[in-house]
């Protein structure tokens, strides 16, 4: 019988060490370490490589047929995953409690052409039948198994042959080999490897769910996001319908793609045009506002940037809180607003948010970010039929984004006349006029905001 020590180990990189410190010598996080119990060589116990094991092949002998995607059924995810999931991939999938991550798995199951395999570890074999009901996902192939240990869900998985595995969650698997307790660094770790283990030799793919820390990143060793093929972050708020799925790590296709789907009674649902479901509660003439086309990987999304100013209070410095955009580029974006347009941003505090509850970081917002707090300043609402796009420079000079084409298209798709754009984006569609700027102070102009009225 393995004899068990004591030992304290990082739950960002895994590292364990004899005796507990602030910080982890390793990868340099602070009060990452923690207790726990475990044999003395039972990290990533593996069994012994098959005798069968293929040698070095030249490059141009590997075949790629394998490696093609399998469709999801569910557009949505399919464009996240490039098309869908890969024979063999292993996902790890994460999200806050009641997000609606094993809403979707079910849904995945249900739509996919083949047996599966959904192992529950934290929820009764009742309690996700009820669920699969309510989402009409109860079908011949989809076997269901209420189960924490690793040993008899890879029976499981021997005994059922499926296509497609999900574990929900990795963090309550246990592996009884390991000496720690289920949750530890040392099982997530050591469960996480042995059912990738299982998924390349059998070609199965198989998706973990993962759980959050209060920060939203995946909880447990740094080591569980380098073991998968593809790390999926489920977003949203409770509170609100919608659902964003993003990649973080994908080895089979991009990670700048963005699903969305709307959560209701029968389950989730894609959003196909989510340009016009951010857009149908807009309410024309307020100050504050301006519509921004967009891109996330190759979907233009058109959304409102809304901003709010009030004066702030003497001696005390200026809030800037940013909903569904960066906060620290709201603050150089303000920074540069009053330097370069010598608007008294820097006297109030400025509230910006995007409307829907849509989270976007990329630089095409910045135009309509300053816009939209010029607006508000001025107490000057923005032409209606207007729409802005460009990052903003440190100089104040307006820079140009990618895929400007796209852009413009969506926004004439959308009922929009005239965009202002920076001076050097190429042309788009011919039933929008384009209105070029040069400098952040010639867009404020050129909408009017100065009180010329210039468009």
């Amino acid at each position: 019988m393995a004899k068990l020590r004591l030992v304290y180990a990082c739950s960002e990189c895994g590292t364990s060490y004899p005796k507990w410190s602030g910080q982890c010598g390793s990868c340099g996080d602070w009060n990452t370490l923690f207790e726990e119990v475990e044999g003395e060589n039972n990290d990533l116990v593996a069994p012994p490589p098959p005798t069968n094991r293929p040698g070095p092949t030249l490059i141009g002998d590997v075949g790629t047929e394998s490696s093609r995607p399998t469709s999801t059924q569910l557009p949505e995810l399919d464009r996240v995953l490039g098309g869908g999931i890969v024979p063999g991939a292993v996902t790890l999938l994460g999200g806050e409690p009641g997000i609606g991550k094993s809403t979707l798995l079910l849904q995945l199951l249900a739509s996919w052409n083949g047996s599966t395999l959904y192992v529950s570890a934290e929820e009764s074999a009742q309690q996700v039948r009820l669920r699969a009901e309510r989402l009409d996902a109860v079908r011949p192939q989809l076997w269901l198994h209420a189960e924490t240990s690793l040993p008899h869900i890879l029976e499981a998985i021997e005994r059922t042959k499926p296509e497609l595995v999900v574990i929900d969650s990795i963090q309550t698997v246990f592996d009884p080999a390991l000496g720690s307790l289920p949750g530890s660094v040392a099982q997530v770790r050591g469960c996480a490897q042995r059912l990738v283990n299982v998924a390349k030799e059998h070609d199965i793919a198989v998706v973990l769910v993962g759980h959050v820390t209060k920060d939203g990143g995946l909880a447990g060793p740094r080591v569980l996001e380098h073991v998968v093929d593809t790390v999926l972050q489920f977003e949203g708020d409770k509170h609100h319908a919608l659902r964003l799925l993003r990649a973080s790590k994908h080895r089979f296709g991009p990670t700048n793609e963005l699903g969305l789907f709307e959560m209701a009674g029968a389950g989730l649902i894609g959003v196909p045009d989510p340009s016009t479901m951010f857009l149908s509660d807009r309410r024309t003439g307020i100050p504050g506002s301006a519509v921004v086309p967009t891109m996330e990987g190759q979907r233009p999304i058109v959304v409102e940037v809304q901003a709010l100013t009030s004066p702030g209070v003497p001696g005390v410095p200026s809030r800037r809180s940013a909903l569904g955009l960066d906060g620290a580029r709201l603050s150089m974006l303000m920074a540069v607003l009053g330097r370069r347009a010598r608007l008294p941003v820097g006297e109030n505090d400025v509230y910006a948010s995007t409307a829907g509850g849509v989270k976007l970081v990329e630089p095409g917002l910045d135009l309509g970010v300053c816009l939209a707090v010029a607006s508000a300043l001025r107490n000057q609402p923005m032409p209606a039929d207007v729409a802005v796009f460009g990052e903003v420079g440190l100089g104040g000079e307006l820079r140009q984004v990618g895929q400007a084409a796209r852009r413009l298209t969506e926004a004439a798709r959308l009922g929009f006349s005239r965009v202002v754009v920076p001076t050097n984006s190429p042309d788009g569609d011919a039933n929008i006029r384009v209105i070029r700027a040069k400098t952040l102070s010639h867009a404020i102009a050129a909408v009017g905001l100065n009180g010329d009225g210039a468009l």
